[in-house]
C-alpha cells in the first residue's frame, strides 16, 4: 500500500511542478521528506503526506522577526542544500516578512509585514530570531519606531504559531549573559508561555526545516519537552550519539588541546565538553553539508551547550559539564601513568582487602555504562560515586 502511494505521489502533477522548480527530481524529494520523517519518529506513511502537502497545500505565510542577534540563524538557513534557502522560500514558504532578506526597506517593508499580517490572520507562522530587550520599556530595539516588547506581542496575537529560532530568542543567548544591561529576554519569557523553540547558536537548519514541514502537514507543530525543543531533534544527549563516546567509557581522555589524547580523537570531557549535559542531534545531523565530523566536537573543540539555557555563554567554556547519566569513577586510568616504586607490603595488604569491593564495584560500572537520561530529568544530575554507594 505504501510502495502505490510513493508511486502515485512521483506521478502527481503538484510534485511534476515542483520538480521543475526546485531543479531535483521526484525521488529525490520523496527521499528528502522520507528523511525527515524518520527523523522526527513519524509513523510509517508520514512521508508520504509530507511529500503531498509540501506539493499541493497552500504555502503557509511566515514573518521572521529579527531582534538581538547576530543574525546567525538566518546565516545557518542560507547554508542549506538540500533543498537551498532560495528554495524552502519559493516552495515550502511564502516569507512575507524578513528584514535581512527583503528587497524593501523602511516604512515599504512595515506595510508589507502588516498586510501579510492582515492577509493570514490566525494562520501565519511566526519566527523570531534574537532575544528581546526588555529594560527602560524596551528602548534599546525599536524598528520602525515600534520597541521590539510591542512589535513581537502585535505579532503573536493573530499568528496561528510562534517559533523561537536560535538559543538568544530561545532563551536569551548571549545577549540575556551577566550583567545583561538591556534586560534581554526570550521569546517565551516576553509572551508569558512555553513556545517552540529551536535552539542553537546557530541551530541546524534542518531541525527548523523539519519543524515547519510538520506543521504544513499535520496543522500542529511537533512534540516538544518542558522547555518547547521538538523532541526528535532534542529528545537526546550528545553524549550519547557522540563518535568520541567510546573514549569517555573506556577512560581515554584529551587532557590539552594538542596533545596525544587530542590528536588521536579522544574524548573531550576533561577540555569542558558539555556533550554529556546538552541535548541535541548535532553528531547526527552535523553542520554545513560539508560531509563526515562537520560539528564541534567531530571537528576537535568541545560542546558549549548552547541549546540548553545556563550552560551555553553563562558556564565556562573548559569547566566540566555535569553528567547526566554516568561519572567517571576513579578507577579509570590516566593516558599517561606516572612511573613509581614497586608496590609496598602494606599496600599489597590494603589491596587485597578491598579486592572483593572492588570487583563488586566494577560490575556495577558495566551495568550503568551507556545509560541514556530521560530529557524530563534534564535539571537532575547524575548522582556522584558516593550518592550511590549510599542509595
Amino acid at each position: 500500500m505504501k510502495k502505490q502511494k510513493i508511486e502515485m505521489l512521483e506521478n502527481h502533477d503538484g510534485l511534476v511542478a515542483l520538480e521543475k522548480r526546485l531543479g531535483v527530481s521526484r525521488r529525490e524529494f520523496l527521499q528528502l521528506c522520507s528523511a525527515m520523517a524518520a527523523t522526527m519518529g513519524l509513523p510509517s506513511g508520514a512521508e508520504a503526506a509530507m511529500a503531498e502537502a509540501v506539493a499541493t497545500k497552500k504555502r503557509p505565510s511566515v514573518i521572521w522577526l529579527h531582534f538581538q542577534e547576530c543574525t546567525g540563524c538566518t546565516e545557518s538557513m542560507l547554508r542549506a542544500e538540500h533543498p537551498t534557502l532560495e528554495k524552502l522560500i519559493l516552495d515550502v514558504i511564502s516569507l512575507d516578512y524578513h528584514e535581512t532578506l527583503f528587497a524593501a526597506a523602511g516604512h515599504q517593508a512595515e506595510a508589507a509585514r502588516r498586510d501579510a499580517m492582515k492577509a493570514n490572520k490566525g494562520k501565519y507562522l511566526l519566527v523570531v530570531e534574537g532575544a528581546i530587550p526588555t529594560k527602560d520599556k524596551g528602548i534599546y530595539c525599536k524598528i520602525g519606531g515600534q520597541t521590539a516588547v510591542d512589535m513581537l506581542k502585535e505579532c503573536a496575537a493573530d499568528a496561528g504559531a510562534v517559533i523561537a529560532i536560535g538559543s538568544c530568542a530561545s532563551w536569551g543567548g548571549m545577549p540575556s549573559t551577566n550583567p545583561n544591561p538591556t534586560g534581554a529576554s526570550s521569546a517565551g519569557e516576553v509572551l508569558g508561555k512555553v513556545i517552540p523553540n529551536i535552539p542553537g547558536c546557530p541551530p541546524n537548519p534542518y531541525n527548523f526545516l523539519s519543524t515547519v514541514v510538520h506543521y504544513l502537514t499535520f496543522g500542529k507543530l511537533p512534540e516538544v519537552d518542558k522547555l518547547g525543543r521538538p523532541l526528535f531533534a532534542y529528545g537526546r544527549l550528545i553524549h550519547d550519539n557522540c563518535e568520541r563516546r567510546a573514549h569517555f567509557d573506556a577512560g581515554r581522555f584529551a587532557m590539552e588541546f594538542g596533545d596525544e589524547g587530542h590528536r588521536k580523537g579522544y574524548c573531550l570531557y576533561k577540555l569542558g565538553c558539555k556533550g554529556p549535559e546538552t541535548y541535541a542531534n548535532c553528531p547526527a545531523v552535523l553542520f554545513g553539508d560539508v560531509g563526515n565530523a562537520s560539528w564541534p566536537v567531530g571537528t576537535g573543540h568541545p560542546c558549549i551547550g548552547c541549546t540548553e539555557k545556563g550552560i551555553g555563554f553563562a558556564k565556562p567554556i573548559h569547566a566540566l559539564a555535569d553528567l547526566k547519566n554516568i561519572v567517571p569513577p576513579l578507577s579509570f586510568p590516566r593516558i599517561v601513568e606516572e612511573q613509581g616504586k614497586g608496590a609496598s607490603i602494606g599496600a599489597l595488604a590494603l589491596t587485597a582487602a578491598i579486592a572483593g569491593a572492588a570487583a563488586g564495584g566494577a560490575a556495577m560500572l558495566a551495568k550503568n555504562l551507556g545509560k541514556s537520561h530521560c530529557p524530563e530529568n534534564s535539571d537532575a544530575p547524575a548522582k556522584q560515586p558516593e550518592e550511590r554507594a549510599e542509595s
